[in-house]
């Protein structure tokens, strides 16, 4: 059975946040997609750690570089590029089924190119605080799922 939601996360760094981000995926239904490269080993006990002993049934798929990924993109489903300078609030699209959330690094977010690349697509968590940059990883992967799961049932 083909998902109806995929969580991309491209080059993540941390493994705690990818192992709460598999755990959520696991939680609302969602395939987890991995893009190289990563900033710790898959085999590393801390992701287990994070994603409970739920994380062998997270079954992350993973992808050797973005080119890869964009190339297979079409056939996953319609695109939301999360990034703080998104044109839309999240919670204001109307997600389409199936779609694909694409998150990025934790220390700078999305590559520029991707961005400019996908300029219609972006969306944005929004922040009260002009002073904060952006949201926990894995906190940004939850409140975009479940916002798609509330929209879709």
């Amino acid at each position: 059975m083909t998902p109806e939601l995929h969580v991309v996360l491209v080059e993540p760094e941390i493994h705690w946040n990818t192992g709460n981000a598999g755990r959520t995926c696991l939680a609302a239904g969602a395939q987890l997609h991995l893009i190289k490269p990563l900033g710790f080993s898959l085999d590393d006990k801390n992701v287990r750690r994070a994603g409970l002993d739920y994380w062998p049934r997270v079954q992350p798929r993973v992808w050797e570089d973005w080119a890869q990924f964009e190339a297979a993109l079409p056939s996953l489903g319609v695109p939301y590029f999360f990034t703080a300078r998104g044109r839309r609030p999240f919670q204001e699209v109307t997600y389409a089924r199936p779609a694909v959330l694409i998150f990025g690094r934790e220390s700078v977010g999305l590559p520029q190119a991707i961005l400019d690349r996908h300029a219609g697509a972006t969306v944005a968590i929004p922040m009260r605080d002009p002073e904060i940059r952006s949201l926990n990883l894995s906190t940004s992967v939850a409140l975009a799922a479940y916002e798609f799961r509330r929209q879709c049932g």
